[in-house]
């Protein structure tokens, strides 16, 4: 097992090193510079500005001096704000998108695992119809209309909720929900068809001739082989959510990764775009690892010997 952890972290970070290094070279060479929005400025405080920020060094300096920084888990100043650096808009953004993106998890996972155990365990009847219709609709609308939406009836006609901002815990939920409807279909969907082919093995049948309570074979046997493909999954997922949505956040107007993001793209902020992307990376490849552990461990069927 230690052997097995190792060799996955080895392979984590050498997917990070190798997603710094072509975010790097793909940003640098995007023509232009950060300073073209700023109109025409003295020669001497634009090359001050390129000298401060290392951009008149050779590509290959600056990618060493981003490695040393990144080392430091210093993700360098931001260039168009002279008072926060690239960690403080981390360390404002991403509290705020995990609260939002672990909240429409659990929402999404949740209501997805019940969606599809009712679609499975009632197969072809009106409550798997139901369940798929639902999951067609998570599927096929994008979360930005389901966000306007419930903007439009559940905040301004209805009044239920308010429609945007961030503060108190009803600021959450319909954001929430916008951005769980893809997971909780997703789920559903796969969680459906898992439990469909559990269903047909022959040790469930078993069970059941031994006669044991059907509660107990579907909770025991059933669900816990089903949603190993959940699992498997659900780093990716955990992370799209987590990370923030940038579309989500822009609309609602919620002070995220996304929304950090965005404005670092339309500034041409190298630092804040290197920075997010390097920290989204290494927020995947980390909650990749530790899903790739423990599989290992809610699946009794896998064992790490040797070299296997």
């Amino acid at each position: 097992m230690l052997r097995f952890t190792l060799k996955r972290l080895g392979w984590a970070l050498l997917t990070l090193w190798m997603v710094i290094t072509l975010t790097f070279v793909l940003m640098h060479s995007i023509p232009g510079n950060p300073f073209a929005k700023e109109g025409k400025m003295p020669p001497g405080v634009f090359e001050n500005l390129m000298r401060y920020y290392h951009l008149d060094e050779p590509l290959y300096v600056q990618y060493g001096l981003y490695l040393k920084s990144l080392l430091q888990f210093d993700f360098g100043p931001s260039i168009k704000s002279s008072t926060l650096t690239v960690n403080d808009y981390i360390r404002e953004g991403f509290p705020v998108s995990l609260h939002l993106g672990l909240q429409a998890l659990i929402i999404g996972v949740t209501l997805g695992i019940i969606f599809g155990v009712f679609a499975a365990l009632y197969h072809n009847r009106y409550p798997d119809y139901l369940s798929m219709v639902l999951a067609i609709i998570g599927l096929s609308v994008p979360n930005f209309i389901l966000a306007t939406v419930f903007i439009n009836y559940v905040a301004v006609e209805w009044g239920l909720l308010p429609p945007a901002q961030w503060g108190t815990w009803k600021h959450t939920i319909l954001p929430s929900l916008a951005l769980a409807a893809m997971p909780m279909a997703f789920t559903a969907r796969l969680m459906r068809s898992s439990m469909l082919e559990v269903l047909s093995q022959d040790y469930v049948k078993t069970a059941k001739a031994k006669g044991i309570a059907k509660s107990m074979v579907i909770l025991k046997h059933t669900i816990r082989n089903a949603i190993l493909p959940i699992v498997t999954v659900l780093g990716v997922i955990a992370t799209n959510l987590v990370t923030g949505s940038f579309v989500i956040e822009h609309i609602f107007g919620i002070p995220g990764m996304g929304e950090m993001f965005v404005k670092g793209i339309f500034n041409r902020d190298y630092p804040v775009i290197l920075g997010s992307t390097v920290f989204y990376s290494a927020v995947l490849i980390f909650l990749t690892f530790v899903i790739d552990v423990l599989y290992t461990w809610i699946d009794p069927r896998i064992k790490v010997t040797g070299g296997e």
